[in-house]
């Protein structure tokens, strides 16, 4: 296993889940994931890129949500589990990320090359 894929998993174990506003979709505009992240989803056309790119919405955007929940990138994971990524709606979960761990997720995402999806 590379050592990036490890450092994903050690962030993905470290970024705690919470229930979302039912039909809400506030975090899924256009958002950057690793190269190693965006391997593990399923690909996209140029233009169902550029659709999406339209409505500023995520191309892993559907009618029910979000396509690659189990897969989503650490960005989306982070988004309202944090202070300076709050949910719009004030929902969280009990305990945020701790400050430490979201640092050196930013730090971790300045070091790979970031891929717009």
């Amino acid at each position: 296993m590379s050592d990036v894929v490890q450092q994903i998993r050690f962030f993905r174990n470290r970024i705690p889940g919470f229930a979302c506003k039912p039909d809400c979709h506030d975090c899924c505009g256009p958002v950057t994931a690793t190269s190693t992240e965006v391997q593990r989803l399923p690909p996209k056309s140029a233009a169902e890129h550029a659709a999406a790119l339209e409505h500023l919405d995520c191309v892993y955007l559907g009618p029910q949500g979000c396509t690659v929940y189990a897969e989503r990138p650490l960005i989306c994971r982070l988004f309202g589990t944090t202070p300076s990524l709050p949910c719009p709606h004030g929902l969280g979960p009990l305990q945020p990320t701790d400050p430490a761990v979201e640092t050196a997720l930013h730090q971790f995402q300045r070091q790979h090359r970031q891929v717009l999806l």
